[in-house]
């Protein structure tokens, strides 16, 4: 797995960049085409864009001050089946939770917002924990790993 970059180069190319524009676009705007086209609900945007973060942020500083060493969990094809469960139960609100439904929209824009948060940034890492691991300038790894198999055939090399 490629370090993520928190200077100014770039760990992924163009490939990975692509990728997580393109997925992470297509989360994003579902949610605001059916917000725009729709219901709006702001309880979906408050918690995707700004509690789901705050947990991740908190819980990842709340390790990082007990554990200061990076964290690297789950990350293969485990990681890959957590993380899918995680998403598709929060996904799944809207069916076997319809009260709190609006957690699938949530969901759409915090793995949407991450993704574009880490093409933004040339981030190869763990894009559940992009916008925390921004905040804290770690790179942690946790259930994750959606695009290494893309970032390894991109030609573009880690710097750093």
């Amino acid at each position: 797995m490629r370090r993520a970059s928190f200077g100014s180069g770039r760990a992924i190319g163009a490939r990975g960049t692509a990728a997580r524009s393109l997925l992470g676009g297509f989360l994003v705007g579902s949610v605001a085409v059916g917000s725009a086209t729709g219901t709006f609900r702001v309880e979906s945007w408050v918690l995707g864009l700004v509690g789901f973060p705050l947990v991740a942020l908190a819980g990842q500083a709340w390790r990082a001050r007990r554990r200061p060493e990076r964290l690297v969990a789950l990350t293969g094809l485990l990681g890959h089946l957590v993380t899918l469960v995680v998403f598709l139960l929060l996904y799944g609100t809207v069916w076997y939770a319809p009260l709190i439904g609006f957690v699938s929209d949530a969901a759409l824009l915090f793995f949407g917002s991450s993704m574009l948060l880490a093409a933004a940034r040339g981030y190869a890492g763990c894009e559940v924990l992009a916008i925390s691991n921004w905040l804290l300038r770690r790179d942690d790894q946790l259930g994750c790993v959606v695009f290494d198999a893309l970032d390894r055939l991109d030609p573009r090399r880690p710097t750093g």
